[in-house]
């Protein structure tokens, strides 16, 4: 499978029109977004309501813009931006989702997502948004927008850190590290490494001092930053 043609006309969308795998679990919202980007000329609309059916979708057709929900019947979108980045790198990936939260924002973007909008916060011409997206800009909700300038206000410059194990975490607290990345619980970590459930919290507590961060989203970006994981 190729990936997407890359002529583009002047707005930047490719010549041929612009491809969009839609993959919404929610049916009336997914038939929103469909008759809102269908109304316009230009657009191809596939459409996926799983992970497994947007998988079966991107079998058939490179897309231009992958637009996705993150929470799906059987699976994460995050997943599926990952795997949609690593088989087609030209597509763009935009979020719309009802989860604002900096763990969510930051797993989406770390792992390619270029725009992040909001259900509760829809641009009223998601068209134009969409042919924003292809054309290299990055749309994104207000709330997400702040989240992100603040953020940035209080971590150092990331080109200038290095990737290195600066925190000195332990293989196991990076194992632990990457279960909570992962959002799995205390006890589904517990099982997967072989500990014991009452010691999860105390990694934990220690990973939390060591990176200096107080929250699980927080980890998980600076252990991003840091290289300690990959999302």
């Amino acid at each position: 499978m190729t990936a997407s043609p890359t002529d583009t006309d002047s707005t930047g969308a490719p010549s041929g029109g612009i491809t969009v795998l839609l993959v919404e679990d929610d049916a009336p919202t997914r038939g929103r977004l469909r008759d809102a980007l269908a109304s316009e000329p230009g657009f191809t609309i596939r459409e996926a309501g799983t992970v497994a059916e947007a998988r079966a979708a991107l079998d058939q057709t490179a897309p231009d813009v992958l637009l996705t929900d993150l929470q799906l019947p059987d699976g994460h979108g995050v997943d599926l931006i990952r795997e949609t980045r690593a088989r087609f790198p030209r597509a763009e990936v935009m979020v719309i989702s009802i989860l604002g939260d900096e763990e969510s924002v930051i797993a989406a973007i770390s792992v390619g997502a270029t725009g992040y909008l909001l259900k509760d916060a829809f641009p009223t011409d998601i068209a134009a948004t969409v042919r924003d997206l292809v054309a290299g800009h990055s749309p994104i909700s207000a709330s997400i927008a702040r989240f992100i300038v603040r953020r940035a206000q209080r971590e150092p410059d990331a080109a200038a850190r290095p990737q290195l194990n600066t925190a000195r975490l332990t293989p196991r607290e990076i194992d632990i590290l990457w279960g909570i990345a992962k959002g799995f619980s205390y006890a589904d970590i517990a099982a997967h490494l072989g500990l014991s459930r009452q010691t999860v919290p105390g990694h934990i507590k220690s990973i939390y001092r060591k990176l200096e961060v107080n929250t699980r989203g927080e980890a998980v970006f600076e252990a991003v930053q840091q290289g300690l994981i990959k999302l």
